[in-house]
């Protein structure tokens, strides 16, 4: 069956949240002269990340809203009861310094390209609406898909199946005629493979090279192998270096 759209995860797919989020705590901390609580500066990032992780797994086990997670980031990271405006407050200091490093990865805009005159597109998100349509928008790239859904809306997140499903619901597609790119194994590749997607696992620069890739998903290190995977009649593509 041939495929006709593909919905993209937007986190370390499309944009390098990895290394913007880095980057843009290092100035914060910097900026907070928080530094002297840590042996390095990658230390204390490292912690941010351990906390962010648990936080969400709250937000996504609907433990906690968006909001709340965010704030309880913070409080966890600093160790102090702030209150709702004082947490806001510092997060959106931080946010000041983790957006002047947005970008995408280097591969999107031209695989964008070559699938748009064959493949619609859309995005499914583990994160808010508000979020991911300001960031798709300052990044470039907001009116190359036709939904945008994201779990803090949806009420439900991957990798559960209803998750893919809407968004094969707003394409009026079925699933076995969408494809899912995502970046993480279980999250993403496993989840929307479950879900009856073609999954597409991108593992940009082996990161999870040490483990046993989930069944399922066909595994790929840049996005320029996508077309080909899709069968898309395009110039624009590379074999798979994961065979």
């Amino acid at each position: 069956m041939r495929i006709h759209a593909v919905v993209w995860d937007v986190d370390d797919t499309l944009f390098d949240y990895t290394t913007a989020d880095r980057l843009g705590m290092r100035a914060h901390l910097t900026a907070e002269g928080l530094l002297d609580d840590y042996d390095t500066v990658e230390q204390a990032i490292t912690r941010w990340r351990e906390i962010t992780d648990a936080q969400w797994a709250r937000f996504a086990a609907g433990e906690a809203t968006f909001e709340e997670q965010r704030r309880d980031r913070v409080r966890v990271f600093l160790g102090q009861e702030l209150t709702d405006a004082e947490a806001d407050a510092w997060f959106q200091r931080y946010i000041t310094h983790y957006e002047t490093a947005w970008a995408l990865f280097p591969d999107v805009l031209p695989v964008l390209d070559a699938l748009a005159a064959s493949h619609r597109h859309a995005v499914l998100s583990n994160s808010s609406l508000h979020v991911q349509d300001r960031k798709l928008r300052v990044l470039g790239v907001h009116d190359r898909f036709e939904s945008i859904l994201c779990a803090a809306e949806l009420g439900v997140s991957k990798p559960e199946a209803g998750a893919f499903l809407a968004a094969c619901e707003s394409l009026g597609l079925a699933p076995h005629q969408v494809a899912y790119v995502g970046d993480h194994p279980e999250i993403d590749g496993r989840g929307a493979a479950d879900a009856g997607l073609l999954s597409v696992w991108i593992d940009r620069g082996g990161a999870y090279a040490t483990i046993d890739p989930p069944v399922g998903p066909h595994r790929i290190a840049s996005l320029a192998e996508l077309p080909s995977l899709l069968g898309a009649d395009s110039r624009f593509g590379a074999p798979s270096t994961f065979g």
